[in-house]
């Protein structure tokens, strides 16, 4: 990793976690990066995801945050979709 690359921990739900068949990545950005950055790459890697574009919240180390939030190396980010059921 180079010192303009930040590391972060990304937790998935639903449509998200449904798309990758995993609960949780571990995604390299460039450093100065906004939340709403990972959600971008994920929509790139998983098209299918983009119906959730505007409709998902982030989450920066158990706190709800805008999606311009700058990321910061060891951050633990959650990406949340509306949900359904009961």
């Amino acid at each position: 990793m180079s010192e303009s690359a930040i590391t972060v921990t990304v937790k998935l739900f639903a449509a998200y976690q449904e798309a990758y068949g995993v609960s949780e990545l571990v995604l390299e950005f460039p450093h100065g990066i906004p939340v709403k950055a990972v959600c971008d790459r994920l929509i790139v890697e998983h098209p299918e995801l983009t119906q959730w574009r505007e409709l998902t919240r982030f989450g920066i180390n158990l706190i709800f945050v805008e999606p311009d939030t700058l990321l910061q190396d060891g951050d633990e980010v959650v990406l949340i979709p509306p949900v359904s059921g009961g």
